[in-house]
């Protein structure tokens, strides 16, 4: 059963094991995932499956056949993009019930339309002259901060 109060969005995503890594951790934290497509690999594939285990079937999800498809999805979440591309730091937003975290394709990320169109971006502060975290690594870290500052860990008996 899911939270509601943050959710998980994955534009586009390309890399099956950072797909299945990234559900198992919604499953685990009681977080819906919406998934952009197109996927650049078989949705369910074994490597997803593998990364994935016995959890996918815990998650919530909702697929969307494009962006256009996910934007005119009725909604009163803000959208919170994660991007290397921000100059505000994850650990000093303040993150709202209801946010959903947007994860870019692993291997370009969101197209300009795509991070004009969202409310807010937020970043993970790193060492200069290092690109990026594994898409997944970076997710857990801010999901993680989202749900500490909303107070919406499952509890024991979730």
């Amino acid at each position: 059963m899911s939270n509601n109060l943050v959710r998980l969005a994955l534009f586009e995503p390309d890399i099956p094991q950072n797909t299945g890594t990234l559900l198992r951790l919604a499953a685990c934290l009681g977080v819906s995932v919406d998934v952009v497509a197109p996927c650049g690999f078989v949705w369910g594939g074994k490597h997803m499956r593998r990364a994935g285990m016995d959890y996918l079937e815990h998650v919530d999800v909702i697929h969307h056949i494009n962006w256009q498809s996910f934007s005119d999805a009725p909604t009163t979440t803000r959208r919170v993009l994660l991007t290397t591309k921000s100059a505000v730091s994850y650990t000093e937003f303040a993150f709202q019930a209801g946010d959903t975290l947007l994860l870019g394709s692993e291997s370009a990320g969101v197209p300009e339309h795509v991070h004009n169109s969202v409310e807010v971006s937020v970043t993970v502060p790193m060492r200069v002259g290092q690109r990026s975290l594994n898409l997944a690594t970076a997710a857990a870290m801010i999901l993680g901060e989202a749900l500490r500052q909303l107070d919406a860990f499952p509890k024991g008996d979730q």
